[in-house]
């Protein structure tokens, strides 16, 4: 699988074009958001430390704090390939990957969890050895698992569908029971990981079907009769977030074609079991979650923004072109920050009801 930061390149293009369906709007409407800072350039992740507001910047490789007049400085610097991060105390975790840039799509050759404990030491869990070593989603089908007879002959005896292959994307990360949770956008699974690096599966996402186009079966180098086929693709896991009693929620970003679609979902996991319950659909390109009480927080890259699901039930949030990743404070409020998709610096918001306050004492 495609690394999700190819995934958003493509996509961009197709959802900046394509004119995709919002949700429903709130009954009660939030208060505007507030902007903090314009400094960032792919703000792949925030996390919260009481009023300390941290944020993962993929552009720059670099772990920045939030100050109160909206500069972002500097706590960890130099990482390749940086997009989640987490904090649990004195402790905190980021994903970082190594790509090959000279084939096209990228092919990743170092993915990871970094782990550094309260006294500076860090921890890398391999999640690419990891993935090598026992490949998650080996059981999964995707592609076209029934064609029909004109889609077979077009093909020439060429497979028409696969099973998961090994490749490894640390995406966002949770803390979750003293452990860590990593959404692995390539192996199409969350991971448990402990301080001490050890990595275990909590759960695979299943193959989304998507029912082909004539445009999608071209782009795919399908004959025009593989229109109206069902193509299960890759669910490619990104926003992982815990709730009350250790709950664990996912979002995927299906791979093409359905990436630029309103494809994405919400999903349940039962941590004993390891099944998901999805729980929300239709969403456009969701990158991010947050949950608070009963309510979840998606960012949907190219939808309306930031939405709110609760029981099921979808409404826009907070409008943000661009919403890339979303964190909410135990007090209520709710931090976002947007990728330009045109190029452009991305954003940092809060959105609270009053007065919203950010400690910029450093913590290194």
């Amino acid at each position: 699988m495609r690394s999700t930061r190819t995934i958003i390149a493509a996509a961009a293009a197709a959802a900046l074009a394509l004119s995709l369906p919002t949700a429903a709007s709130a009954d009660s409407p939030p208060p505007p958001p507030q902007e903090w800072s314009s400094q960032l350039g792919a703000p792949f992740s925030i996390a919260l430390d009481g009023s300390r507001v941290y944020v993962a910047d993929g552009a720059t490789g670099t772990i920045g704090q939030l100050q109160p007049d909206g500069g972002i400085a500097p706590v960890v610097e130099g990482i390749p390939g940086l997009t989640g991060l987490a904090i649990r105390g004195a402790t905190m975790a980021w994903g970082s990957s190594v790509e090959d840039g000279s084939t096209e799509p990228p092919v990743i050759l170092e993915s990871g969890l970094n782990i550094r404990g309260p006294k500076g030491a860090v921890v890398y869990a391999d999640l690419h050895a990891y993935e090598f070593a026992n490949n998650p989603d080996a059981g999964n089908v995707y592609g076209i698992t029934d064609p029909n007879p004109c889609v077979v002959e077009a093909s020439g005896g060429a497979p028409l569908s696969y099973t998961g292959l090994k490749d490894a994307h640390a995406y966002n990360v949770a803390s979750w029971k003293g452990e860590w949770l990593v959404a692995d956008a390539a192996a199409n699974a969350v991971l448990r990981v402990t301080d001490s690096g050890q990595i275990s599966t909590l759960a695979v996402l299943p193959p989304v079907p998507v029912t082909l186009t004539a445009e999608t079966a071209g782009m795919l180098g399908l004959p025009a009769c593989a229109a109206g086929e069902t193509y299960y693709v890759e669910p490619v896991p990104t926003g992982v977030a815990v709730g009350s009693g250790g709950k664990v929620y996912v979002t995927t970003l299906p791979g093409f074609p359905g990436e630029s679609a309103s494809q994405g979902a919400l999903w349940q996991i039962d941590p004993r079991s390891g099944s998901v319950t999805q729980l929300a659909s239709g969403l456009s390109g969701p990158t991010s979650a947050a949950v608070k009480g009963g309510d979840v927080y998606v960012a949907e890259l190219f939808g309306a923004g930031v939405t709110k699901i609760n029981g099921g039930v979808s409404s826009l949030y907070a409008p943000l072109s661009g919403a890339l990743s979303v964190a909410v404070a135990a007090n209520g409020t709710v931090w976002a920050a947007t990728m330009d998709l045109a190029g452009g610096p991305g954003k940092i918001v809060s959105i609270a009801d009053g007065k919203v306050r950010v400690n910029g004492n450093l913590v290194r």
